[in-house]
């Protein structure tokens, strides 16, 4: 119960930073404050940022399953948002992670998110054949 709690407040948190970071019109320091959400929420930007879905999986099984599916939807966030920053190809290995990690969330996760679904649905058309 209270690492449920935990991670309910943990998740409130980083949805309110992330909301704030995303009213900056600013893209550079968009992206500055998107890398200090990685070091605070997720883990070392340079680790996440780097690897590939296969090695993040590696790196977060640490945490118990529940924490884990979460996590991973907070770093899938994380790379929506921060392809915006980017340019090619950059920005389509990111969207190509978050989907991945969108999609693992959607089949091992007990939560429905219409949300999610949708940024599933818009990552497919900005990249569609693209997706790994």
């Amino acid at each position: 119960m209270l690492e449920r709690d935990y991670i309910m407040r943990l998740i409130q948190e980083f949805m309110a930073a992330l909301a704030r970071v995303l009213e900056k019109k600013e893209v550079t320091t968009r992206r500055e404050e998107i890398r200090k959400l990685y070091d605070k929420y997720v883990g070392p930007y340079t680790l996440y940022y780097n690897a590939s879905v296969d090695e993040v999986m590696q790196a977060i099984q640490s945490y118990g399953v529940e924490q884990r599916i979460q996590r991973l939807e907070m770093l899938a966030e994380l790379y929506y948002h921060e392809a915006d920053t980017v340019g090619q190809p950059t920005r389509d290995e990111l969207l190509n992670k978050a989907f991945m990690l969108f999609d693992y969330v959607e089949a091992h996760g007990d939560t429905f998110s219409i949300e999610r679904r949708n940024k599933m649905a818009q990552i497919k058309q900005k990249i569609g054949d693209a997706l790994k």
